[in-house]
């Protein structure tokens, strides 16, 4: 009971921070199951999972547009596959998927077993 009250908050505040990183990461990177039963694939898995968490954080940030972070998640996720400049795409998304979708609105190629 000897702590200062300035000290008790800080500590406070420190772990608020991570009850949030926590739920930020459970409700964007579900750890249902893990891929592995070794301590060192689940260690692995969490800290690819923190990685990509902080990749998204530093992207956020980056943004001129405003997103939430879980559908900034969920854009990325759906997006991620394709050859787009994010940075681009997130801050001018609606310019950036008229041209991709005049650009794709062609027929595709066709294809021959015989070329």
């Amino acid at each position: 009971m000897d702590t200062d009250l300035s000290e008790i908050i800080a500590i406070y505040r420190k772990r608020w921070e991570i009850e949030l990183l926590f739920k930020q990461m459970k409700q964007n990177f579900p750890l249902k199951y893990f891929y592995g039963e070794s301590t060192n694939a689940i260690k692995i898995q969490i800290w690819v999972t923190l990685i990509a968490n902080l990749l998204l954080m530093v992207m956020k940030k980056r943004f001129t547009r405003s997103w939430s972070f879980s559908g900034m998640a969920t854009m990325i996720r759906i997006t991620l596959m394709y050859y787009v400049s994010f940075y681009s795409l997130f801050n001018h998304p609606e310019k950036d998927w008229e041209t991709y979708l005049e650009a794709t609105s062609g027929s595709p190629p066709e294809l021959s077993l015989f070329v």
